[in-house]
């Protein structure tokens, strides 16, 4: 009796820490984490003091935090955490206004834009070319089609 007790306490504890092992080649996966409102550097750029709280909300969207206390204050806060480094990279951005509700001062992070970079925008198209094809290539017939294999077949007759 003693001794199937043993026995029975002794693989308990190999099993418990069987589980608590983990080989160094087995990585589990992590997804990235993305949390609060992404503001890039031209929607700040957009900013200029005097504009209405609807304004600013159309530009950056809606505050992740409007304190009750603080009316007149907005805040942006970003935060994204990579799944694969762990690296974090946080901005902050706190938009104020007046008693009157306009615009009055930006701090944080991200800069406001000069008056000169609102008035000469820039140009952010560009033509790329995916392969031209000349006439003799494309008045050419296309290959057949090959027939699905087995795995395709299946998963056809599965319905994926």
């Amino acid at each position: 009796m003693r001794r199937s007790r043993l026995l029975l306490v002794a693989a308990s504890c190999a099993l418990i820490a069987a589980c608590s092992y983990k080989p160094s080649f087995i990585n589990e996966y992590k997804i990235d984490i993305q949390q609060g409102n992404v503001l890039t550097q031209e929607m700040v750029a957009q900013l200029k003091p005097g504009q209405t709280r609807d304004q600013v909300r159309f530009l950056l969207g809606t505050p992740l935090v409007s304190d009750i206390f603080h009316h007149q204050r907005w805040d942006y806060i970003y935060r994204y955490k990579s799944g694969k480094t762990g690296e974090v990279e946080s901005r902050k951005l706190t938009v104020f206004f007046d008693g009157e509700g306009r615009l009055e001062r930006v701090s944080g992070d991200i800069a406001s834009g000069d008056s000169n970079e609102l008035s000469a925008p820039v140009n952010k198209t560009r033509l790329v070319d995916l392969g031209s094809l000349s006439p003799e290539q494309a008045d050419k017939p296309l290959p057949p089609r090959e027939p699905p294999g087995y795995f395709r077949r299946f998963m056809d007759m599965l319905g994926f």
